[in-house]
């Protein structure tokens, strides 16, 4: 039992551990260690949906309209009201007229790095990293510090997936581990069914291994596990042990296979979601998450369709692409919603960087790191507000100017997970995982 006065003293007696922790956390908020809005985390972990919108997406074309302008300032589409006052979305969005009410659109989110992969090392992991193609992932992205700080949310589940891949070996998306090793990469998705290269993750064990066979490997690796235990090697012994738990948990149950068969949705569900990449990404991810995951990215990747580097041909590549992004999006956050989940999940959206605020000579907009939008619902968040403006034209915040680091601290947050942890590198230093950045208050 727990009780305190409206002073700073407080009287209080242990009923156990429990009543202890109690104590001990109440007095710590009393006392401005804790921040009180933090003094929850950890009480019970929330999952997460990303959309990373690879390549740079143009704010001034979605969720930062500016339809007083000048027609190479405002864009060619037209913009309509919503169920949130204040907010205008292209037609191409229609669906988010409805939803638009339930949203969080965070408008003033600004860096300095121009570069695709320079920016998306930023917004992945929180820290900034110049010539990131030349010198790699220098920290663990978030899903990375999700599956380790916190794990899967079911036994038996991955904590981390990206849909349908995080393109490590070819790509500089920057979703990968870095120091936190192999342990806490994501499970790749697989290909897009609609595209004819989709295949279910390899979760079976190899013809020739049979499961005594692979008890005897298991043992034997404890064993090299045990002589290695004083020497430099231990930490190396001890990730490739934790992969290999990891990938028997997944070959011998059947709840992530089940979780994967999207053949097992109705035909009106899948119908819903929509016969395309987007569609099958965000109901992968629902029943990812329904089924224990913590955190799912959806990261496509298609040239010509999905991949928002619009230097050229804005307007053909957006009307081609915002219906099937819009149809996906609202049809998860929907859908969550209808199966009591969505309080419990975050979706969030968001590239890289924006688009310049001009429409240039080839028909498209320039990358422009200075300002873009994030839009994020679920979770518990404070939804149905616009945080943060831009200028006239769309080119840098008016008020409220934020970084990457406060939108990854929002993330974290509403997960879970306290924005000042530290993970351990390789030596088994402390790193932070966020160097700066402090959850967006409004949020919250």
């Amino acid at each position: 039992m727990i009780s305190a006065d409206h002073g700073t003293t407080l009287r209080y007696r242990f009923a156990g551990r429990r009543g202890f922790l109690q104590a001990t956390t109440l007095a710590a908020v009393a006392g401005g260690l804790i921040p009180a809005a933090q003094a929850g985390l950890n009480q019970r972990p929330r999952s997460a949906i990303l959309f990373f919108l690879a390549g740079g997406p143009s704010h001034i074309d979605t969720f930062d309209m500016k339809p007083d302008q000048t027609e190479e300032v405002r864009g060619p589409f037209r913009p309509c009201e919503t169920t949130l006052p204040g907010l205008l979305l292209p037609e191409l969005l229609p669906q988010h007229h409805a939803l638009a009410k339930d949203l969080a659109i965070v408008r003033s989110i600004t860096h300095n790095l121009g570069v695709h992969d320079d920016a998306t090392h930023w917004v992945q992991t929180g820290y900034p990293l110049l010539n990131a193609r030349q010198r790699g992932q220098q920290n663990p992205s978030q899903g990375a510090v999700v599956s380790k700080l916190q794990g899967p949310r079911q036994r038996g589940m991955p904590a981390y997936v990206c849909v349908p891949e995080d393109y490590r070996t070819h790509m500089g998306f920057y979703l990968g581990s870095s120091f936190l090793q192999g342990r806490h990469l994501a499970l790749n998705s697989g290909g897009d069914p609609t595209l004819g290269n989709y295949r279910l993750p390899e979760f079976a064990l190899p013809k020739d291994v049979s499961l005594p066979r692979l008890d005897d490997r298991r043992n034997l690796l404890r064993s090299l596990d045990r002589l290695a235990a004083h020497n430099e090697a231990t930490a190396a012994f001890r990730d490739s042990d934790d992969a290999l738990e990891q990938a028997v948990e997944l070959s011998t149950g059947s709840r992530v296979r089940q979780a994967f068969d999207v053949a097992q949705e109705t035909a009106q569900t899948r119908e819903m979601y929509g016969a395309h990449a987007y569609g099958h990404g965000a109901l992968l991810a629902r029943r990812l998450i329904e089924a224990g995951t913590s955190l799912v990215v959806i990261n496509l990747y298609e040239k010509e369709v999905d991949w928002w580097d619009d230097h050229s041909t804005i307007e053909k590549n957006l009307r081609a692409r915002l219906p099937h992004y819009d149809r996906a999006f609202c049809a998860l956050v929907n859908d969550l919603r209808l199966r009591g989940l969505l309080d419990n999940t975050l979706v969030a959206s968001f590239g890289e960087f924006g688009r310049g605020p001009r429409i240039d000579k080839l028909a498209g907009r320039g990358h422009w790191p200075l300002a873009m939008s994030a839009v994020l619902t679920g979770g518990g968040l404070r939804t149905g507000q616009i945080v943060g403006s831009t200028t006239a034209d769309g080119g840098q915040p008016k008020d409220r100017p934020l970084g990457p680091g406060d939108l990854l601290a929002s993330i974290y947050q509403t997960i879970g997970i306290d924005p000042r942890a530290t993970v351990p590198d390789l030596q088994g230093r402390p790193i932070p995982i966020l160097p700066t950045g402090e959850p967006i208050r409004e949020l919250f």
